[in-house]
């Protein structure tokens, strides 16, 4: 889990990428409990809300612009 605090501290590249990295593994996890291979499903709402924290620091900084 991350904080809003750290996400604030890095650049909107690094955000990006890490977005794009949670996208892939909710993709994987979404994947995993379909075929009854997820072990850890609180970690499906854990991605989940890292997402919207990284969405919610772009957002605010393409509005401060």
């Amino acid at each position: 889990m991350t904080a809003a605090k750290d996400l604030r501290a890095k650049t909107a590249e690094q955000l990006s990428e890490e977005l794009i990295g949670l996208k892939k593994e909710q993709f994987n996890l979404r994947f995993q409990k379909a075929t009854g291979q997820l072990q850890n499903t609180a970690r499906q709402g854990q991605v989940k809300k890292d997402i919207a924290r990284i969405k919610t620091v772009l957002h605010e900084r393409k509005q401060a612009v």
